[in-house]
């Protein structure tokens, strides 16, 4: 009996020594696989890259503009009369000063006939007192009275005039009538224009990014849709200092001559090219290693096997590369494919570099 009592007892301690052998066995495994685990899942991301260089970039931009002559005026109606008369039709030649639309003179609105009037009388006494006064019949102070009078009346009748016999302030070819004989004029309105056609001037905007590849004297090329095969070279001629609140871009000016034929007419529109090239220090990078959200632009810098995000500035581009403002310096590699899976401290592996 005590026998069997011995035997199960040291058959008890060996199979709790083997348990707790076993146990303490399973949780030195688990430490060491936790300990082993961060090394055995770390990525490596494969990426070809390209080196930010110091180059000219050569920058070719298209804008669509409007056209206008060179001098180029509007003839408007001062007072709302009848129009009796338009002595000049689209296309016709005009000099500066000549009558090209005529407003009823006996109108309501009409100071013509009353101006006249008074302006005839006004002459025939300043006249008739000079003589008085080369004869000694009365005082020079009389006579400067009569003079002022006529002055006066003159001015009046020759404001009456001008505002119903409206003439063109410069000499061109009328480009646009808006209104037909018997219509009735709107102060302010537009009833004619005229403009210079041997040269044109093209107006088109451009936004911040593109407005630094332009400058005053810089050389474009002028067309139109309707007939890309005439082309016209012009240069810039004012860019606007300050950019329009509603749209916020810039208001830029080019002159460029007209064919032979004037086939170039105020009103259409055109497309203007613009070719420049930065300078020689301008950092550029390829397109595609920039990634933007619409707000703001970043790359991929690869620096001692990792990948670090970079905010970057940008300038002009010629389609395929882009100049950098800010944020990167020459000689910095980027990561040109495999950015998407990219962040920041990733493991890369360089498998191919674009530029040297």
């Amino acid at each position: 009996m005590m026998k069997n009592q011995i035997r199960l007892i040291v058959a008890g301690g060996v199979f709790l020594a083997a348990c707790t052998l076993m146990f303490t066995g399973c949780g030195v495994d688990k430490k060491e696989q936790a300990k082993a685990e961060p090394n055995a899942t770390v990525t490596v991301v494969p990426v070809q890259a390209a080196v930010v260089q110091q180059t000219s970039l050569n920058v070719s931009k298209t804008f669509s503009g409007s056209l206008e002559g060179e001098d180029q005026a509007n003839i408007v109606a001062k007072i709302s009369e009848r129009i009796t008369d338009i002595s000049a039709a689209t296309g016709s030649s005009v000099q500066a000063g000549r009558t090209v639309i005529s407003l009823d003179r006996s109108g309501t609105s009409s100071q013509y006939f009353q101006s006249e009037a008074n302006f005839k009388n006004s002459q025939k006494t300043y006249e008739r007192m000079k003589s008085l006064y080369a004869e000694g019949a009365i005082s020079q102070e009389q006579l400067d009275g009569t003079q002022t009078a006529f002055a006066v009346a003159k001015a009046n009748f020759d404001a009456a005039k001008s505002a119903l016999d409206l003439s063109s302030p410069i000499s061109g070819v009328v480009t646009a009538v808006n209104v037909s004989k018997g219509d009735l004029s709107t102060p302010g309105a537009v009833l004619m224009t005229v403009a210079k056609i041997g040269s044109m001037k093209v107006i088109f905007s451009s936004n911040e990014t593109d407005l630094t590849a332009l400058a005053v004297g810089q050389k474009v090329s002028v067309y139109s849709d309707a007939r890309p095969d005439v082309k016209a070279a012009g240069r810039i001629i004012q860019i606007s200092k300050s950019a329009d609140v509603g749209s916020r871009s810039f208001e830029v000016k080019a002159l460029f001559p007209n064919t032979r034929d004037n086939w170039f007419k105020p009103g259409m529109f055109c497309k203007v090219a613009a070719s420049s090239a930065t300078a020689q220090e301008s950092l550029v990078i390829p397109n595609v290693a920039v990634q933007t959200d619409g707000t703001s632009s970043r790359v991929f810098v690869l620096k001692n096997g990792h990948s670090v995000t970079r905010t970057v500035r940008l300038g002009a581009t010629d389609g395929i590369r882009t100049q950098v403002l800010e944020g990167l310096a020459a000689g910095d590699s980027l990561a040109t494919v495999g950015m998407n899976n990219l962040k920041d401290g990733t493991a890369v592996n360089v498998v191919g570099v674009q530029n040297k």
